[in-house]
Parts: structure tokens; sequence; C-alpha cells
């Protein structure tokens, strides 16, 4: 890290020599000023990392400096000198946005303990603007990745609906990428200054998820030691993701239908009701119609979650977005591991382009991040991709007509390398999958997978 720049101005010529002397043997870049109308008309926004500056002086006095400093650089972090330090003045001082008042006389040690602490808050204080600006720009709609007609018809609709306070449902299939798209819609609507709070419907066992949505009043159950809220609570003011909703159990569907009617609910062992302020995106990959006509799912809940639909497109019908989306998983852990790959050979591009991806986006992501960790070059070729997904004897993806085997086929070969990289760990290895174990669980009973057949 470069070496902080700091300004001093002090018209006690001695003082202002000894401050810029104790400094420079820190290391620090330091420029003095005995006259403080000079300093003012240098400065610039972004020029120092702290301004020093005494109280009383001729021409201007330090509370001016102040003033012209914080115009300027509102973010810059500002120490007050004085040898007639009062509570009043130094109100006033931090009322005009200093950040610390010095007393003289101080010793070398004091100054340079302050001077340390004011920089390293402004370096805090940085750091979080930058995360927020990071947070906001991370869920632009731009930001999600893709140029092809379906998702740029996709995009100009997530455009309209996230300005418009209203329930919307987000279907696919599993790895397309719902949860983004609804943190793109909170973040770009007018809740966006308040929480996001997501649940996975399909993760936690009823009850718990019963008392983890709604919350539960001291005494509700063995247990309930102490009120708690739930994240419908949490979430006020914000949104509340339900991804997964048609797993949510037909007696909570009933409460969720009356929350979305009343924009009330009761906790559990509560007797009045709770109101919030909270907008629900619910997201599932399975068919809720066909739910309904089965009785499994609540006709009415339905329509009242799916006042606007967002479908996303499954990877193999926006086939050329794939090289966008290689791009950036190739940039990602670039970044993340310190390498230097450039890409994929054209034979791999074209097998990525022509594969089924049962496993979408996040299938996609995990075939480069593991092509990455075997490969020895700079570019990914057929030897690494010919180890991960099922390619032709030409170097095409294999025919998967039948999509609903080609899935299977894939679930199970994946979760057995997964859980056979973690020794049979279901919690590790849903983590790398970014899955609930719920699912985990559920998915090896769907293909016979059992831990104890693991190598």
């Amino acid at each position: 890290m470069a070496s902080r720049r700091i300004m001093l101005i002090d018209n006690e010529i001695g003082l202002c020599r000894m401050m810029e002397a104790v400094l420079k043997d820190q290391g620090y870049q330091v420029k003095s000023y005995t006259r403080p109308v000079q300093a003012v008309a240098e400065f610039s926004a972004g020029d120092y990392d702290l301004i020093i500056s005494d109280i009383k002086m001729p021409e201007m006095d330090g509370l001016e400096v102040l003033q012209h400093v914080r115009n300027r650089d509102p973010e810059v972090p500002v120490i007050m000198i004085t040898a007639f330090a009062t509570v009043e003045m130094s109100i006033q001082a931090l009322r005009h946005g200093a950040y610390d008042m010095l007393t003289k006389p101080f010793e070398p040690d004091e100054l340079s303990y302050r001077v340390k602490n004011a920089l390293q808050h402004h370096e805090l204080v940085e750091e979080n603007r930058e995360l927020r600006e990071e947070l906001s720009g991370q869920f632009k709609f731009e930001n999600i990745i893709g140029a092809s007609p379906a998702i740029r018809a996709l995009l100009e609709r997530v455009a309209k609906v996230a300005i418009r306070d209203t329930s919307v449902l987000i279907t696919g299939e599993s790895g397309t990428g719902k949860e983004l798209v609804a943190q793109a819609v909170h973040h770009n609507s007018r809740r966006r200054d308040h929480r996001f709070v997501a649940v996975n419907c399909g993760a936690l066992p009823e009850n718990i998820l019963e008392s983890e949505l709604f919350g539960y009043r001291k005494g509700a159950f063995t247990g309930a030691t102490e009120n708690r809220k739930g994240l419908l609570e949490a979430a006020n003011g914000g949104t509340l993701f339900l991804d997964e909703i048609g797993n949510l159990p037909l007696n909570m569907q009933k409460t969720l239908l009356r929350f979305l009617q009343e924009q009330e609910f009761r906790r559990l062992g509560d007797t009045t009701p709770t109101k919030v302020d909270v907008r629900i995106i619910s997201a599932t990959n399975s068919d809720l119609t066909a739910e309904v006509a089965d009785g499994t799912f609540r006709e009415d809940l339905f329509y009242r979650l799916n006042v606007i639909n967002l479908h996303l497109p499954p990877l193999r019908e926006r086939q050329e977005d794939i090289p966008l989306l290689a791009a950036y998983y190739i940039r990602k852990q670039n970044a993340k591991f310190g390498t230097e790959f450039k890409g994929f050979t054209p034979e791999a591009m074209e097998v990525l382009r022509s594969y089924e991806w049962p496993g979408n986006i996040r299938q996609l992501g995990n075939v480069i991040e593991a092509a990455m960790t075997i490969s020895g070059g700079h570019y990914i070729g057929m030897p690494e991709l010919e180890q991960l997904i099922e390619t032709g004897p030409t170097g095409h993806a294999a025919d998967q007509a039948d999509y609903s085997s080609a899935l299977s086929s894939f679930e199970t070969d994946y979760l057995t390398r997964l859980l056979r990289k973690h020794g049979g760990n279901i919690e590790d290895a849903a983590a790398e999958a970014g899955m609930n174990m719920a699912t985990i669980y559920r998915k090896l009973k769907k293909h016979g997978i059992r831990k104890k057949d693991i190598d």
C-alpha cells in the first residue's frame, strides 16, 4: 500500500517542523504549511488522506480551514490542534466535521497514535463505501450475464417489475439463477435500503420452517425459552425470497395466503397479529400448475404469488450466452487463485456451446472451476472437458434427446463424484454444490445413492 499523505497546517514553525519530522519517520508523506490561506488554496479533494490543523491562527482560524476542507472532500479526516481545549470548542469542531482534537503540549507518541487511529478509521470508511457500491452494482441488470434475445427480453421485464411493489414468481430449472434475479428485483426497487431475506422452503422440516418464518412466543413449545422474531419480521420494509415454494406444506400455504391478503400474521403461541411491510418473491423449478391440479398446492395461493411471472430460460436455449458466462467464470477463478487462464480452445468452446447443460449455469460454473484445476496450461481444451462432461466421438456434446434421462444421469454422476471427493460428508458436499442438505438427501434417495457405496 502506498504511504499515506498528510497535510500539516500550523503557524508555529517549530511545532510544524517537529510534527513533520515525527510523521516522516513513521513513513508518511507530509506537506506542511504555516499559512492556512495558502494551504486551503492548494487543497483539492483526494490529495490527502489526513489533515492536521491548528485552531488558533492568523488570517484564517482552524474551524474555517475545516469548513473549506470538508466542503471539497467530505470524507477526509481532520485532526484539530489547540492549546485551549474546552468542551464548547471541542463540540464546535466535531459539529463542523473534525475527527479528533489534540491538545498542546503533546508527546510525539501521542501524535503518532492519533494519526494512526484517524487513518485506520478513514480506511474502514472507504472500505465500507466501496462495499456498498459493489453491492449496489452487483445486482444491476446489466451485470446479469447474457446478450441473447431470451435474456434481453427477461431483463426488460425485470426492469418493469422491480419498480412495481407486487408479488413475483420466478420459474426455471435448477441452476438457472433464480435467486440472482430475485436479488436484482430487490436491489432495483424502492426496498433496496432494507433487507433481502432468503429462505429455502425445501431445506427445513415443517415445524422448524414455521417457527423460522413466523417466529414464536416464549413457551409456545418445548424449548421456546424466549420470544423470537421470524424471517418475515426480519424482512420488514424489504423483501422475503421463498425459494422452492412448491415444497411449502399445505397448512403453511394457508398461513402464507392469509399474510398475503392481510399483511399480518401470528407468531407461534401468540394471540395478537403482527403487521409487517414485506414484498414476497418466490421461486420454483417445479410445475406449480400441475401441483395445483393434483391438489398439492393451493390454487388461491398460486394466483397470489404469480401476479407477475418471470421465467428463466435454461442454458441450452441461450447457447450464445455460454462464451460470455465462460469468460466471467474464468475471470472470477483467475482473480480468486491468481491464475492466468486465457479461455478455451476453439474445439472445447464448441463443445461447451453444444452441450445440453442439464445443471444449467451452476453446472457450467462447476465444470469450468474443475477444468481450471486440472489443466496445466493457459487454455482449457478437450482433455479437461472429457473428464468432466460426456462428449461425442467428434468432440461435440453427446446427443441427449431424452432430457429427463440426461438430467438423472448427470445428477447421479455429479453427486457420486461430489460425495467421493468429500469422503461421504453430506454437509461439505452440499456447501460446494450450493444446495441445502435436505435437497441433497432427497436426490440421493431419488437416485438410489448410498453413502456406504461411495469408495
